[in-house]
């Protein structure tokens, strides 16, 4: 019984594998970008807030909250 040759893969298929292949865990890594940067930005509207209603706050907290939006909010950016 002669073997079947292989069928040559779609070329729309095997080109998003390869990609796939170059860039595993695109979508989640996106997804948690997503999510530390809309936290972080729900953490320093928050924070506005509480300044805004003339509450203490460290500043050291409020600098800690804008560099974690500044940080994943390049990261989500730069994986596009």
């Amino acid at each position: 019984m002669p073997a079947t040759p292989p069928r040559p893969l779609d070329p729309e298929l095997r080109a998003r594998l390869l990609e796939e292949a170059r860039t595993p865990w695109r979508g989640l890594r996106r997804g948690l970008w997503f999510a530390f940067t809309a936290s972080a930005a729900i953490g320093l509207a928050t924070m506005a807030m509480r300044l805004s209603a003339g509450a203490e706050l460290a500043s050291g907290d409020l600098v800690i909250q804008g560099g974690a939006l500044l940080i994943f909010g390049v990261l989500l950016w730069r994986d596009r």
